[in-house]
């Protein structure tokens, strides 16, 4: 689906967000392995770019925190 810019709604219990997209909409979104390795740390609140998934577009990859 491509990348897409959001911010953190809410944090969710194993790893996940729930982040609410710029043009509408809310994804549940996990950190990507690059983020996580680099000690990234994703508030509520952030502005974040993500990655949605081409088989369910309410899934996606947190990819870069902006």
């Amino acid at each position: 689906m491509g990348e897409v810019v959001g911010r953190v709604a809410e944090q969710l219990p194993s790893g996940l967000y729930r982040v609410r997209l710029d043009e509408g909409g809310v994804v549940m979104a996990h950190i990507a392995d690059r983020m996580d390795r680099n000690f990234v740390r994703i508030l509520v609140g952030d502005r974040v770019r993500l990655e949605r998934s081409p088989s369910d577009v309410g899934r996606g990859r947190i990819v870069e925190k902006l």
